[in-house]
């Protein structure tokens, strides 16, 4: 019979033979249990430990997904808002020629647009509709729209695609290339693939601002490389979507890579309002 302590106090436990920690057996059936456990968390807990650490130090340093990024650019510039509103005045530039000014009246929704020319009155009219991956043009003497490309231009600098509502996310794949300031503002750096062949360009690279969310610069490549033309994007202008106050752009300079010319498109009278759908109706255009 042995005696143990229990909460101070000695109790009698005539009915099992209790071990004494002192016992050679004791301290080897202890030593055995010590060496079992730390066996099984180096086999089974600590690689699992190791693996849990590694994902979430790879987490830490992925950053943020590239395409929500450009998803989230995109409503400063037209996209991926439900209905929005807005005018155009186009100033192009070559070398020490100004050229003639155009004034276009834009209308979008998600997936579609048609700007309208406002000015010069001899243009006016004039609607370039993109519905999609598709685009039309109609003007007067047209008997119907004809399809046009993106990548047409529109006057100076500024091509068809350029006019129209961005939807970038849409269009292209995004992946973070890495942070860089521009004009002092950090930015994530995305490299922009098309996903297909009626996209505006082949190859974007678009500086996004960390604190903002919008473009604050672009620079748009062939598909084979070579720069065509760089953007600079401000952005005075401000809508209301879904209760937030969302930054929208007053102004798009765009430079030729190869030439001395330029265009300069101010965003004015933006309104976030409904569209009909008869305004993307081709049959309505004809």
């Amino acid at each position: 019979m042995y005696v143990i302590r229990r909460l101070g106090k000695a109790q009698r436990m005539p009915w099992r033979r209790v071990w004494p920690l002192r016992h050679p057996a004791c301290r080897e059936l202890v030593q055995r249990a010590q060496h079992f456990t730390l066996s099984c968390w180096a086999r089974y807990a600590l690689p699992n430990l190791l693996v849990l650490l590694s994902l979430i130090a790879s987490l830490a340093h992925a950053g943020p997904d590239a395409q929500q990024l450009l998803a989230n650019a995109d409503r400063a510039r037209g996209g991926g808002l439900p209905g929005i509103v807005w005018t155009i005045h186009l100033t192009p530039r070559e070398g020490d020629r100004k050229l003639e000014d155009q004034r276009l009246e834009v209308r979008a929704t998600d997936d579609a647009s048609v700007a309208e020319t406002l000015e010069p009155a001899r243009f006016r009219g004039a609607k370039i509709l993109q519905v999609g991956r598709n685009m039309w043009l109609t003007k007067t003497g047209l008997s119907k729209p004809i399809p046009v490309s993106p990548r047409q231009r529109m006057t100076g600098q500024a091509s068809n695609g350029d006019i129209a509502a961005t939807n970038y996310a849409t269009d292209y794949s995004a992946t973070l290339a890495g942070e860089e300031a521009i004009d002092g503002e950090p930015c994530y750096v995305l490299e922009l693939t098309a996903k297909h062949k009626r996209t505006t360009y082949d190859r974007v690279r678009y500086w996004v601002s960390k604190s903002r969310g919008v473009a604050a610069k672009a620079e748009f490549f062939s598909l084979s490389g070579k720069l065509l033309k760089t953007a600079m994007f401000e952005y005075g202008n401000e809508i209301r979507h879904d209760g937030k106050r969302i930054p929208f752009v007053s102004r798009m300079t765009i430079r030729d890579a190869l030439i001395d010319a330029e265009t300069e498109m101010r965003y004015e009278t933006v309104k976030v309002r409904k569209v009909p759908a008869s305004e993307f109706d081709l049959g309505q255009m004809q």
